[in-house]
C-alpha cells in the first residue's frame, strides 16, 4: 500500500495543485468582477450626491455602458427599452407602421420610397411627397428618427398625414391605417436571359430561406431554367438559421454549413442542412461585394467551399463573429459576441482582430502572411481571415464626380418627382429608357441649379498654387496657371454631356421606381449590371463553368477599392 501511495503521490500532488490553481484563478477573476462593480456603484452614488449639476442617471449609465462595450468589438451593444422595437425590425423585418422610407430634406421630411402593397402606397402617398404634419404635429425641424417614431405604431391604428405634392396646390390629407409591415427578403426575381434566372436576396430575416425557395420553384416551374444567379450584394446578413436555410435550397440535407466556436464550450454547435434541396445540381452564380456580410458570407463561402457554385464580384466584408441576445432587467437587452463561425472548409472569414488591437485602439487587419490555406471539396485552395474572395473578381464600377453631385443634391430624385406628376404611366421596367430627348429636358431642369464638385486634379492644382506661392515662384507662372484652371473648368462643364450614359441610367432607375417601386428599380438596373452580365456569360459557358471547380483553378486574393462597408451583424437565436 505504501508503495502505491509513493508511486502515485506525485500524480495526486499535481492534481491537487491543479485544482487549487483553477480555484485560485476562478476566485481571483470573480473577486475582480465584484470589486469593480462595487467601485462603479460607489462612484455613481458620489457623483449623484456631489456633482455640481443635476445628473441624468439613465443617460450617464448608457454613456458608461456604451463606452465599455466599444472597447470590445462593434457588435457587442446594449439595447435600451426604447430601442427594442428597432432591434426587432433588424432580426424579423417586421414592424407596425405605414410602410415607407423617409429622409430629411430641408426643414421637412420627404417620402423617398413607399413599399408596394403596404398602407402608404395603398393610400396614395408617393415618393417625393413632403410630410408637413403627422397626427396634428408639425414635422418642421424634426429629425427623421422623430418622424419615424410618430409614423410607426400598433397595427389597425390610424396615422393622419398631411403632405405637400409637386403640381398640387395646397396640401393633401391622408388617413393611413397602420399594418404589420414585413420587409421582403426577396424584393425581386425573374429571368435575365432566356434560360438564366435571377434572385435578389437583400436580408436574412424570418423566412428568408422559404422566400428563396419559393422564388426558385417559380422560376423552374415557368421557365426552361438552365442556371440561376443569387444576388447577395449589399446584403448585411441577419439570422444564422436563415443562412443555413438559403444554402439548403441549393445543397441537399445533412451537409455541414457552419460551426460556431466560443469561450463557453457547451454553446459550440455545428449546423447542417435538414431538408432536400430544391435543386442541388443547377449551375449557380453568387454575386457578392464589400457590402455582403455575415449570413451572406456563410452562404457564399459555403457555396464556394462545397464547389456548388461560382462566386463573382468583389471581396466580402469579413465578419465571422456571431452575436446572441441576452435579456437584462427592465426590458433591456445585451447583444453580445459569443463565438466565431467556421464554414465547411474549416476557415473563419473574420477580417479584423478585436482581441489584439493596435496602439491607437483600432482593430488590426489580418495580414496576408498570417492567412491560412484551406481546401474546398474538390481541393481548390481558399484562404481565411479576410472575407470571401470571389472565384471571378469583377472590379467595382467607378462613377463620375458629376453623377455623385447630382445624387447628393437630389437633382435626379427631384426630376423623377416632376416626371411622375406629368406622366400617368410608362412602359414596363425592362423597356423604359431615358432617351436623348428626355435627357435634354433634364438638362433644362438643371439650369440655375447648383451641382458643384471638386475634382482630384483641382485639388492638386490648389496644392500646386500654395506650394508655388510659398516658394515665391507663382507670380512668374500666374498667367499660365490661370489659363490651365480655366481650361480645366471648361472641360469640367462638359462632364454633364461626357457622362450622359451613366447619368441616364440612374435617371431611368429613379423614374421607373415611381411606377414599379423597388422591384422595378432592380429590373431596370439589370441590363447595365456588369456582374450580372459576367454571371450570365459563365453560366451559359458550361466548359468554363466546370473548369472553375478544378483543383488547379486559382482563387486570387484581389483587393477591391470599394471603401468600407457599414458595420454588419449576424445573430444566433
Amino acid at each position: 500500500m505504501q508503495n502505491i501511495v509513493k508511486k502515485y503521490r506525485h500524480f495526486f500532488l499535481g492534481l491537487l495543485l491543479g485544482i487549487i490553481s483553477v480555484v485560485s484563478v476562478s476566485y481571483d477573476h470573480y473577486f475582480e468582477v465584484s470589486k469593480n462593480l462595487e467601485i462603479f456603484s460607489t462612484l455613481f452614488k458620489e457623483l449623484d450626491i456631489y456633482y455640481v449639476d443635476e445628473i441624468k442617471p439613465g443617460e450617464l449609465t448608457k454613456t458608461g455602458i456604451d463606452a465599455m462595450l466599444k472597447s470590445l468589438d462593434p457588435y457587442t451593444t446594449f439595447i435600451p427599452e426604447s430601442e427594442i422595437e428597432d432591434h426587432r425590425l433588424t432580426t424579423t423585418g417586421q414592424y407596425g407602421g405605414i410602410g415607407a422610407v423617409v429622409r430629411k430634406k430641408g426643414d421637412y421630411i420627404v417620402v423617398t420610397e413607399p413599399y408596394e402593397g403596404f398602407p402608404a402606397q395603398k393610400a396614395g402617398i408617393m415618393a417625393g411627397d413632403v410630410i408637413i404634419e403627422v397626427n396634428g404635429q408639425s414635422t418642421k425641424g424634426k429629425s427623421t428618427d422623430d418622424v419615424v417614431k410618430i409614423l410607426r405604431g400598433a397595427p389597425n391604428t390610424t396615422a393622419t398625414i398631411v403632405i405637400q405634392r409637386e403640381g398640387t396646390q395646397g396640401t393633401l390629407k391622408f388617413e393611413v391605417n397602420r399594418e404589420e409591415i414585413k420587409i421582403k427578403n426577396v424584393p425581386y426575381y425573374g429571368m435575365v436571359d432566356e434560360k438564366i434566372g435571377y434572385i435578389k436576396l437583400r436580408g436574412f430575416t424570418n423566412n428568408a430561406g422559404n422566400d428563396v425557395k419559393a422564388a426558385l420553384q417559380d422560376l423552374k416551374k415557368n421557365n426552361e431554367l438552365e442556371g440561376v444567379i443569387l444576388d447577395l450584394r449589399g446584403n448585411p446578413g441577419g439570422l444564422l438559421r436563415e443562412a443555413i436555410n438559403v444554402v439548403n435550397v441549393f445543397v441537399d440535407r445533412n451537409q455541414l454549413v457552419v460551426s460556431t466556436k466560443g469561450k463557453v464550450e457547451e454553446w459550440n454547435k455545428s449546423y447542417k442542412t435538414l431538408n432536400a434541396a430544391v435543386d442541388a445540381n443547377i449551375p449557380l452564380a453568387v454575386l457578392v461585394n464589400r457590402g455582403s456580410a455575415s449570413a451572406s458570407e456563410i452562404v457564399s463561402g459555403t457555396i464556394q467551399d462545397l464547389d456548388r457554385g461560382v462566386v463573382i464580384g468583389q471581396r466580402t466584408f469579413g465578419k465571422g463573429l456571431v452575436q446572441s441576445t441576452r435579456p437584462l432587467v427592465y426590458n433591456t437587452q445585451l447583444k453580445v459576441t459569443t463565438s466565431k463561425y467556421y464554414i465547411p472548409s474549416g476557415r473563419c472569414i473574420q477580417a479584423l482582430d478585436y482581441s489584439n488591437k493596435n496602439a491607437d485602439g483600432s482593430a488590426g487587419t489580418i495580414p496576408d502572411s498570417l492567412r491560412s490555406k484551406f481546401k474546398t471539396k474538390n481541393g481548390r485552395i481558399v484562404y481565411d481571415g479576410g472575407g470571401i474572395y470571389p472565384d471571378i473578381p469583377v472590379k467595382p464600377r467607378k462613377y463620375s464626380n458629376v453623377l455623385r453631385s447630382l445624387l447628393s443634391n437630389n437633382h435626379i430624385f427631384d426630376y423623377a418627382t416632376t416626371y411622375r406628376v406629368k406622366h400617368a404611366s410608362i412602359p414596363d421596367a425592362k423597356t423604359f429608357k431615358v432617351d436623348q430627348s428626355e435627357y435634354d429636358l433634364f438638362l433644362e431642369f438643371l439650369k440655375g441649379k447648383s451641382y458643384e464638385y471638386t475634382t482630384q486634379s483641382e485639388k492638386l492644382l490648389e496644392e500646386f498654387q500654395k506650394t508655388a506661392q510659398k516658394e515665391k515662384y507663382f507670380e512668374s507662372i500666374e498667367n499660365e496657371y490661370k489659363a490651365l484652371v480655366d481650361k480645366k473648368q471648361l472641360s469640367k462643364n462638359k462632364d454633364i454631356i461626357k457622362y450622359k450614359d451613366e447619368i441616364a441610367e440612374f435617371l431611368t432607375e429613379e423614374i421607373v421606381s415611381r411606377y414599379y417601386y423597388q422591384r422595378g428599380r432592380i429590373e431596370a438596373s439589370i441590363s447595365t449590371d456588369q456582374e450580372v452580365k459576367e454571371a450570365i456569360a459563365i453560366l451559359k459557358d458550361k466548359k468554363r463553368y466546370k473548369a472553375i471547380f478544378d483543383p488547379s483553378f486559382e482563387i486570387k486574393l484581389v483587393e477591391d477599392e470599394n471603401g468600407t462597408a457599414e458595420e454588419m451583424e449576424i445573430e444566433e437565436e
